[in-house]
């Protein structure tokens, strides 16, 4: 079976693992978050494995890092959505810690491969 270029890159397979997780504690939610924050959540929990992908397939340099940019504005987004999460009680204090930390380390090397990208650019 062939591998694609995104499945190589250890960012897109913490992210991946990052969204799984995030599903499974979203099953936990109230029911009226259902449209809410759970949708809300993991919208953009996938997204951020979604645009690495994406980006990954493009040839020239500039669109790959436009990709890894919403990659990484997504992370904020769930980080956004995980603080809001925990201060409504719907996820405990050591859950919020343990995906928080997930994500700050998803975020830091988002960050990397964007630049890493970016200086093909010059």
């Amino acid at each position: 079976m062939k591998q694609y270029s995104f499945e190589k890159l250890e960012v897109w397979k913490l992210t991946k693992a990052f969204t799984v997780k995030l599903y499974n504690v979203t099953k936990e939610f109230p029911d009226t978050e259902k449209f809410g924050l759970v949708s809300q959540l993991r919208r953009a929990a996938i997204s951020i494995s979604s645009n690495l992908a994406e980006g990954s397939s493009r040839k020239w340099a500039k669109d790959q890092g436009r990709f890894y940019v919403m990659a990484f504005s997504s992370s904020v987004e769930v980080m956004n959505q995980l603080i809001i999460s925990n201060e409504l009680k719907f996820i405990d204090n050591d859950k919020y810690k343990e995906l928080r930390t997930e994500l700050e380390l998803i975020t830091a090397m988002l960050n990397s491969l964007h630049k890493s990208t970016h200086k093909r650019l010059n």
